[in-house]
């Protein structure tokens, strides 16, 4: 099982950000849905590792927040509140979302078995920096190729030529990102049966 407690960054210096990201995830299947846990940080639970994935991109993309990710097992059932959960994957989640506030892309991972955890950390660590320092053009046609579209259709969307979507998307690291985030996900899936 995987629990992800994420912190608002600077949230001292910012407004509450937690409403709009709470209404932002909670379209996502998870096995608990996020919800405020204390002051400015939220956690959700799930049994899907391309979810964590894909929601701990999102957030690093966003830019203001700490993300931790726990990987292991929950007392069961699990009570209606995400909060009132525990478990080594809850703990596991604590100790992440503390380191993750000083990680280079504010994105930490944590579990049982410290090689594996270790592996995805470093995965998704990668996959958060090329996000992070990728352009808003980059971020145009990377959103456009992720919502299932060709490079034609995605050059007639932002009206440029197939050539510059092509450009925007090397540029952008789009042909790795595909395959680092499978990989992201199946380490995940494999720390977690371990």
């Amino acid at each position: 099982m995987f629990v992800m407690t994420i912190d608002q960054r600077g949230s001292r210096k910012d407004v509450d950000r937690v409403g709009a990201i709470l209404r932002t995830l909670a379209d996502r299947t998870l096995v608990r849905q996020f919800e405020r846990t204390a002051g400015d940080e939220i956690q959700g639970v799930t049994d899907n590792p391309d979810i964590v994935v894909d929601i701990a991109l999102d957030l690093v993309r966003d830019g203001h927040w700490s993300v931790g990710i726990g990987i292991g097992e929950v007392e069961e059932p699990l009570p209606p509140q995400t909060r009132a959960g525990r478990g080594p994957a809850f703990e596991a989640a604590r100790v992440a979302v503390t380191r993750a506030k000083n990680a280079p892309a504010a994105v930490a991972v944590n579990g049982s078995d410290t090689q594996a955890a270790e592996d995805v950390e470093a995965v998704l660590t990668l996959l958060a920096l090329l996000i992070i320092k990728r352009s808003t053009q980059g971020h145009a046609a990377v959103d456009q190729m992720r919502m299932g579209l060709t490079q034609s259709e995605a050059a007639d969307k932002l009206a440029i030529s197939k050539q510059a979507v092509s450009q925007r998307l090397s540029t952008a690291g789009w042909q790795a990102e595909g395959p680092a985030r499978a990989l992201a996900a199946r380490l995940l899936g494999e720390a977690d049966n371990r």
